[in-house]
């Protein structure tokens, strides 16, 4: 009966001592309890009943959340990453911008002068935000939650970092991204820290962007430059994902075929540049039909990973949890038919006081579609963010955790190796 209404089961995995965390007005709040109070009750289009509707919906566009964005493209730093990436900007609404056809809808260029202007002492939040797997900052998903952070009352500043050769961006080198691609946050996050010294720094990630700044999260650990973070459908383990969509018809035929031939044409696109590199056999690639064929005959053989379940197995971000020592609010449905809940790493989230995970029954893949076509995953998004912008002491979190001396989830057991973040990629420096 409850479904009727479209009233959908929300629930939260969490360690058993969470981060408490300080606010201005003296007080503390633990972090479940923030997590709690940012998640509103979660009802649904009672006509979308699973995940595969919700998520079929996707490709219903009935909706323009409209944002503009001037772009900037930034030259790697480090020469083992070597190459360009685009970055968009929001910018009001009202600056007027004539169409680019080289670009997205409502994005154009920073002009030298206007992008050399930038820099402020100001203590705006800011967020840092990764797109899906083949997205950019075009995606609808991503512009609902943009949307209320960056308008005049939101007072929020944000960029999209778009991942090498998505959102009409051009691929330099043979460099790639992949689910490990942190190194472009990375030099972002960095130019943020020395633009804007005042400004505290939140991540923002959707599906494979979800993956990628986790896996940042986890490599930075107490050294995150971060306050606080929310990641949306992680696939989390990308083995478990991949042979989960492979077991069914709907998970071969058409999630993973789709995505397939996404990644497909973004090969074509850039496959002058790509044909460069000599592991790569262009017409083998042309051949595939599904996701996990695109990765063993492209991104295995770019970074040199013998198989797909090699480098799905060393890009999985669920490690990655263990190791995250910002606050972080993670959100999966469990019908989810791509994020599968076999691959949520429910225990590791059991460990770490530092992550809260919410689930709900129902709700799909970045979709979470209301009645009326709003998105409920913009809801406790949103809150989280603006609640640890505006009500959490930032600074006293950053003291907090650089105190841990550990560097991992707690004390460490007598005689226990592990280490979440050693990874099988040796990258020479």
């Amino acid at each position: 009966m409850a479904w009727l209404l479209g009233h959908v089961r929300t629930s939260f995995h969490h360690s058993a001592t969470p981060i408490s965390l300080p606010t201005k007005t003296g007080h503390s709040i633990s972090l479940l309890k923030l997590c709690e109070e940012a998640t509103p009750p979660c009802q649904l289009n009672p006509l979308l009943f699973n995940g595969h509707l919700q998520t079929f919906w996707t490709a219903v566009k009935a909706q323009d959340v409209p944002i503009t964005y001037k772009r900037r493209i930034f030259e790697a730093e480090d020469p083992v990453f070597a190459g360009t990436f685009a970055v968009d900007f929001v910018v009001p609404n009202s600056t007027r911008t004539e169409k680019d056809a080289s670009l997205p809808e409502r994005t154009t260029y920073y002009s030298e002068q206007e992008f050399n202007a930038l820099g402020s002492d100001d203590s705006k939040p800011m967020l840092v935000t990764l797109h899906g797997l083949s997205g950019g900052s075009h995606e609808l998903y991503l512009r609902h939650v943009i949307a209320p952070l960056a308008n005049e009352e939101g007072g929020w500043e944000v960029c999209v970092i778009n991942s090498r050769g998505c959102a009409m961006s051009k691929i330099t080198t043979g460099v790639l991204y992949n689910a490990r691609a942190t190194w472009d946050m990375r030099q972002m996050v960095k130019w943020l820290r020395k633009k804007f010294p005042n400004r505290p720094l939140f991540g923002l990630g959707f599906s494979l962007g979800a993956n990628i700044l986790t896996n940042y999260l986890g490599e930075e650990g107490k050294r995150c430059e971060l306050s606080g973070s929310v990641v949306c459908s992680n696939p989390w383990n990308l083995e478990a994902g991949s042979l989960a969509l492979q077991r069914t018809w709907l998970g071969l035929e058409v999630y993973s075929k789709t995505m397939g031939g996404n990644m497909k044409k973004l090969f074509e696109t850039h496959v002058d540049q790509i044909a460069k590199n000599p592991r790569i056999d262009v017409e083998r690639v042309r051949k595939v039909k599904y996701l996990h064929e695109f990765d063993r005959y492209l991104q295995g053989p770019t970074w040199g990973y013998p198989t797909e379940g090699a480098y799905y197995r060393d890009a999985s971000s669920s490690d990655s949890l263990l190791a995250v020592r910002t606050p972080l609010l993670a959100i999966n449905a469990e019908d989810d038919p791509i994020a599968v809940n076999e691959a949520i790493p429910y225990e590791e989230f059991k460990q770490n006081p530092y992550a809260v995970l919410c689930t709900t029954s129902v709700g799909g893949h970045l979709s979470w579609f209301e009645w009326g076509g709003g998105r409920w995953f913009v809801k406790p998004a949103v809150n989280f963010l603006n609640k640890m912008a505006k009500e959490i002491d930032i600074e006293a979190i950053s003291d907090q955790r650089m105190a841990d001396a550990n560097g991992g989830v707690g004390p460490k057991s007598e005689g226990s190796y592990f280490e979440p973040m050693r990874r099988k990629l040796h990258i020479p420096r």
